[in-house]
């Protein structure tokens, strides 16, 4: 049915179109003051000089290492005097054999080199301007030098798998440059024809974490062309109009062209996670110059015409307005987070950094690629922090919060393959380390699927590195897929496979506590020590209150996943058994949520880490329908204080939206943007998080995941779905009294095609439900169940009352 014009204006607040673009008056000085682009593979941090610009290159594929046996057979034989020392609590005893059981640290994600380019006769720019626009995903420079008008347009095509450089100038035969390709990884530049200019290089075949301080050869390269270690080619092709081209193997030039399109490829012998990339790997030259081939065949504008036809299939599907000035969204983005800081209101920017979030999933995960890793796709260094591994005890989980809600189910796909294929390790692993059934993977993996508990067999603190938790929680993102997409087939055939190895592999590791409770054992809660009674310092002990409520959403998604699919009824009733027998979550002394089974003190009060208040987000076990846990974490949260490190304050704007705490989840988004500087080197856990120039967040140093905790984080305060209802502005701040949003997704296959609210109170909303079944809608204390016809749009208004007109 058509909607009356007058319908579709009614109750709208008016605002203008804000400008959805990161800019800045100077060129990057530091790697996060450059603005990133990326195709979910190939990414390019850009920063932006006049007379000599640098664009660091990555592809999500290049790694160190390769497959390897990384299990612990002797893992197996100390688990039960690991087990004997907690239950006498000699913590530090259980501790030492921890160290036990532990396998070698996860390889390095590797930058892939930097393009240098140098520009003659500039040494004047006026009028400059650097912009990122998340609308088009395209990064631009523009100045003025000696009465002319110089633009330079880059992006990373998805559709065609380069990144794409457009120089152009006003007059013409202006354009004229000198390119050079360079790289950390050992490397040698070549020409590959008189336009294009190669480097092809070998990754190494091991390389330490950088906090490993001991090895005396923490980068190793294999020696000779079958050596372990990953081949690549990254290649640039100039596409001249006008002027002059030529190359000599060691710089690409162009002299007096009136345009020119570079474009960049690269490609790696990554041949799979079980594969050798030195001596079974793919063909990277091959791959790289079949890729530039295709892409040379389009002109610029049909090469910008598919990608931007491309992103803007996932960026358009949501939109966000919670009000603003014109004025302010035009300022410089450094100037508006220094402004916001002070106190000025903008509720623009926490809008832009929404969208941000959702630009950055979009351009470091697509389908058929590597999954986000710790700092997305980007990463300058050859030991970057923490390796830019995926550290799966919650930061490579928070990067795909914003997947399913923020309409970029396609985005999340990466991570539901890498499930699966860590899956296959993680059945070794489970077997050879601890005799169980199922499969386990831990605190770190990387591009090898690396599922054994890291620490270099005794290095690492079994606070982290003996972490066992992280395969039923990444589960939950299986789920997820499921419970908003409703994709039966889905369920059946990929995510019910995994997350039943997942539930027998909890099913083998409980054991009984002695009074009948199932925990398990040992258990951290990371990645923060404990105080016994005795004053004894303790990091291992048993049921960790995180362990169980993991447990507990791994259970309960399994059981209502065999009343979908209506089958394995017999492991079924096994689960429940097991799920009842969980010792159940305690309230401590101070009336917070006990963190350990027992009523421990935390070593930290402050730490970054609030690991056991899981079941409250993105768990769904502690809610107002359990108001005597939900009070006693929100005590908890009171203990732990507001500040802390970036991806820690996103986190804790999911929680206080849980909450329904829109004020308090606000003074979190104001915390975490925060300007922190360009110069912050090496880990600052006590200064607090915040975000960096380019709106990196920062930990510090740079992880991508308080990024995509924060877009997750202001879809919590509008929308929640994860009681089996959908709840709209649930926790909206006073600072947005005004707003609109379209596009977000609810469990249940729904999605809210329209949210409006004015001076604080909802206006209207338009649900639209993808299949057939009942949806109900709370807005406050008021509920109305709605029976929707699959692609039905309803609309109801401030009080819930169906609007005439709409309905399918």
């Amino acid at each position: 049915m058509k909607k009356p014009l007058s319908l579709l204006l009614a109750s709208v607040a008016l605002s203008f179109v804000h400008a959805r673009e990161l800019s800045y008056t100077q060129p990057a000085e530091q790697w996060v003051e450059a603005l990133p682009v990326g195709n979910g593979r190939l990414g390019a941090m850009v920063f932006g000089g006049v007379a000599s610009e640098r664009l660091a290159l990555n592809d999500a594929t290049l790694w160190s290492g390769g497959p390897k046996d990384w299990n612990n057979p002797r893992a197996k034989e100390i688990l039960p005097q690991v087990r004997a020392a907690v239950n006498a609590g000699q913590y530090a005893e259980a501790e030492r054999l921890c160290r036990k059981m532990q396998g070698p640290y996860t390889q390095n994600y590797l930058p892939l080199g930097d393009l240098k380019l140098e520009f003659g006769g500039l040494a004047a720019p006026t009028h400059y301007r650097r912009t990122l626009d998340l609308g088009r995903a395209v990064a631009t420079v523009t100045f003025r030098e000696s009465g002319a008008v110089f633009r330079r347009e880059i992006f990373s095509s998805f559709p065609d798998q380069v990144i794409v450089m457009r120089l152009t100038c006003d007059q013409p035969g202006r354009i004229s440059l000198r390119a050079a390709l360079s790289s950390l990884v050992r490397s040698a530049s070549a020409a590959a024809g008189a336009d294009t200019l190669a480097l092809r290089g070998k990754a190494p075949a091991h390389s330490d974490p950088s906090y490993v301080k001991t090895a005396k050869e923490p980068i190793v390269y294999g020696e000779g062309p079958d050596a372990e270690g990953m081949n690549f080619d990254v290649r640039v092709r100039a596409l001249a109009t006008g002027g002059q081209v030529s190359c000599d193997g060691q710089t690409l030039d162009v002299n007096g062209a009136d345009a020119v399109t570079l474009l960049i490829g690269a490609g790696t012998s990554f041949n799979g996670y079980n594969r050798s990339p030195g001596r079974d790997g793919r063909d990277a030259s091959a791959l790289v110059a079949t890729t530039l081939a295709k892409a040379a065949e389009k002109n610029f504008v049909q090469l910008g015409a598919r990608h931007e036809a491309d992103y803007r299939n996932l960026f358009d599907r949501v939109k966000l307005d919670l009000g603003g000035t014109p004025d302010l969204a035009t300022r410089g983005t450094v100037e508006r987070m220094a402004a916001f800081a002070q106190g000025e209101a903008d509720p623009d920017l926490p809008a832009l950094l929404f969208d941000f979030g959702r630009y950055l999933l979009i351009a470091s995960s697509r389908a058929g690629g590597q999954p986000a890793n710790l700092q997305g796709l980007w990463n300058e260094s050859m030991q970057p922090p923490w390796s830019s591994n995926y550290t799966i005890n919650i930061n490579t989980q928070m990067n795909y919060w914003p997947a399913e809600v923020a309409n970029l189910a396609e985005c999340h796909e990466p991570l539901l393959a890498f499930v699966g294929e860590l899956a296959v390790n993680g059945r070794v692993t489970a077997a050879v380390n601890y005799g169980a059934h199922g499969w386990v993977s831990h605190h770190n993996s990387d591009v090898w699927r690396q599922s054994a508990p890291v620490g270099n067999y005794g290095s690492g603190s079994p606070v982290w590195a003996n972490y066992a938790m992280s395969a039923p929680w990444l589960c939950q993102h299986l789920w997820e897929h499921y419970a908003f997409g409703g994709d039966k087939n889905y369920l059946r055939e990929t995510a019910w496979p995994l997350m039943r190895g997942a539930a027998e592999f909890c099913l083998d590791w409980l054991v009984d506590d002695g009074a009948g409770h199932l925990v398990t054992m040992p258990s951290a809660s990371p990645e923060l020590g404990f105080f016994a009674p005795d004053g004894t310092k303790g990091t291992v002990t048993k049921g960790s209150t995180m362990d169980l409520e993991i447990i507990w959403d791994l259970f309960t998604n399994c059981l209502e996943a065999t009343q979908v699919l209506g089958n394995e009824s017999e492991f079924a009733a096994r689960v429940a058994a097991a799920r009842a027998k969980l010792l159940p979550l305690k309230i401590g002394a101070r009336g917070q949520l006990q963190e350990w089974a027992d009523d421990f003190l935390e070593r930290e009060v402050h730490h970054r880490h609030v690991s056991h208040l899981f079941g409250l987000h993105p768990g769904r076990q502690i809610t107002r329908a359990t108001p005597e846990l939900f009070a006693a974490a929100k005590k908890t949260l009171e203990i732990r204080g507001d500040d802390g490190t970036g991806w820690s304050l996103g986190w804790k704007i999911n929680f206080w939206a849980r909450f329904r705490d829109g004020d308090h989840a606000y003074t979190m988004v104001k915390y975490l943007l925060r300007p922190v500087g360009a110069k912050i080197e090496g880990t600052n856990y006590a200064g607090g998080g915040g975000v960096y120039p380019n709106l990196f967040d920062a930990h510090p140093p740079f992880q991508i995941d308080g990024n995509f905790a924060f877009t997750a984080g202001l879809c919590e305060m509008l929308v929640q779905s994860h009681v089996g209802e959908v709840e709209v502005l649930p926790a909206l701040p006073q600072a947005w009294p005004t707003g609109s949003v379209r596009g977000l997704r609810a469990r249940g296959g729904f999605e809210i095609a329209d949210l409006a609210w004015r001076a604080g109170a909802l206006q209207h909303v338009v649900v639209r439900a993808s299949r057939e079944g009942p949806c109900v809608i709370r807005y406050g204390d008021r509920t109305v169940t709605l029976q929707l016809k699959a692609e039905e749009r309803v609309a109801l208004d401030g009080k819930l009352a169906r609007i005439a007109g709409f309905g399918g």
